[in-house]
């Protein structure tokens, strides 16, 4: 029996590492994988190896674990190459793309998506995927690419720009996650609940929520959403992120019609309603956790710390099914037996309402034939509306990277809602100056040597 070849690049994150190869290893034409594990820090790398053969120790699968700090010994021949790695990490770049807009006046959240934190981030990201897709091309070019890189948008974007022929699909767990808080508030059984989300990464939208009843009709939940909400009965208590009560996205979908699939304190620095620094009192009414990014950092690194730890001091590893869509793809590709995953792709046609090209979150069949996204048509234009002020932004950030050009990261941060609601040109001209003389090397070379636009 053949089995796949399944490179992981930043395989040094541990335990998302062992959530996936978790995953992959517990379907049983995928057991006998071998499995390439790559990461830049050797010790880390190790770390990572020792729990991904106590992985195959634990299920008993013929699975074959081998480690690279080369990428392109990792790629070499690989089916299917899953990249999940944050380029400048926790420190110094994320550290650096909060602390520098806080002299500004200029508050986040998470800054990993969109704002000027998303762009810097974009900005240090994109050209190392490129370089895996440069190094796919030669090594194994008709394998398939899931990143699990914020941001993600720019990101996809940016590698069907340069790479169209790289086959790849940009997930995240945004739309299931959402939807299992949504019948946690509601108390019904997630499968039990039957939706259809369209929209760009971070800001899709449910167009659809439904209860199968016993008779095999569907009843719009909707109603019941707004209803609980009105009433003070939702949102209920998060015990996964007690800072953020999830507020927001209950009160834009009374202003929109409709619920976004990405989380509240994500949500709140998309647009220019909620952060705002002579308005406390929105930042108490709607539980918006300012920093929260660089606080769950710390949170998870020392909580990955401890699990690793543990994962290597047991001889065996319990398995849970996590719910990435990683190993639903493989296993769908591998054997043709069909999926349906919600990824992110390149638009080509599939919301007819946003721009050819951008990068777009649509239910995908998957099968022996690849990710095959479904069309969904126009979107209601108040939802449209909303997506292109984000659309700009990483449109603007893609042409920068594709044509070197300085100018468009002004550009791109001048359109940013929030960073637009809050400082004036001068200063987020000086911010992005600040920004790229902060992060140095972690930028492109032609980031950091093209001259400063000059404000008369």
């Amino acid at each position: 029996m053949a089995y796949p070849k399944i490179a992981f690049i930043g395989a040094g994150s541990t335990v998302f590492m062992k959530n996936i190869i978790g995953d992959i290893l517990q379907r049983p034409a995928l057991a006998g994988a071998t499995v390439s594990l790559m990461d830049i820090d050797p010790a880390r790398l190790e770390e990572s190896a020792v729990v991904a053969n106590k992985l195959v120790s634990t299920l008993g699968v013929p699975a074959r674990v081998e480690t690279h700090t080369d990428r392109r010994a990792a790629l070499d021949g690989a089916d299917f190459v899953i990249v999940a790695f944050q380029i400048g990490g926790y420190e110094p770049s994320t550290v650096i793309d909060f602390e520098v807009p806080k002299k500004y006046g200029l508050r986040q959240t998470i800054a990993d998506t969109l704002g000027i934190g998303g762009i810097m981030r974009g900005l240090r990201t994109v050209p190392h995927l490129w370089q895996v897709c440069e190094d796919m091309l030669e090594l194994c070019p008709r394998a398939i690419l899931l990143q699990y890189v914020n941001p993600m948008a720019i990101n996809t974007w940016a590698i069907a720009a340069r790479y169209p022929q790289i086959r790849q699909v940009g997930l995240c767990h945004s739309v299931q996650g959402t939807a299992f808080e949504l019948a946690r508030d509601l108390d019904i059984p997630v499968e039990e609940i039957r939706y259809l989300a369209a929209g760009i990464n971070h800001m899709a939208f449910y167009l659809t929520f439904e209860h199968r009843q016993p008779d095999g009709t569907y009843r719009n939940l909707y109603p019941e959403l707004f209803k609980g909400y009105r009433e003070g009965r939702f949102p209920k208590p998060s015990h996964w992120n007690p800072r953020c009560p999830n507020k927001v996205r209950y009160e834009m979908m009374t202003r929109l019609g409709y619920f976004v699939t990405e989380s509240s304190e994500h949500f709140a620095e998309y647009v220019p309603w909620f952060i705002k620094r002579d308005r406390p009192d929105l930042i108490e009414k709607f539980g918006i956790p300012l920093d929260e990014y660089p606080k769950r950092c710390v949170e998870q690194i020392e909580s990955w710390k401890a699990q690793a730890e543990r994962y290597r001091k047991a001889e065996r590893i319990e398995v849970k099914e996590s719910h990435e869509y990683a190993s639903s793809i493989l296993n769908a590709v591998w054997t043709g037996e069909p999926a349906v995953i919600y990824g992110n792709v390149p638009n080509r046609g599939y919301i007819t309402s946003l721009p050819e090209g951008c990068a777009v979150e649509v239910p995908c069949l998957v099968d022996a034939n690849g990710i095959q996204p479904t069309v969904v048509g126009a979107l209601p234009p108040q939802l449209t509306a909303l997506m292109r002020t984000n659309i700009n932004v990483q449109e603007l950030t893609v042409a920068a990277l594709m044509t070197e050009n300085r100018e468009h990261i002004y550009h791109a941060a001048m359109m940013d809602p929030h960073t637009g609601a809050e400082l004036d040109l001068d200063q987020i001209w000086s911010l992005t100056d600040e920004l790229i003389a902060a992060h140095g090397d972690w930028l492109p070379a032609w980031v950091r040597t093209a001259a400063k636009r000059q404000v008369a």
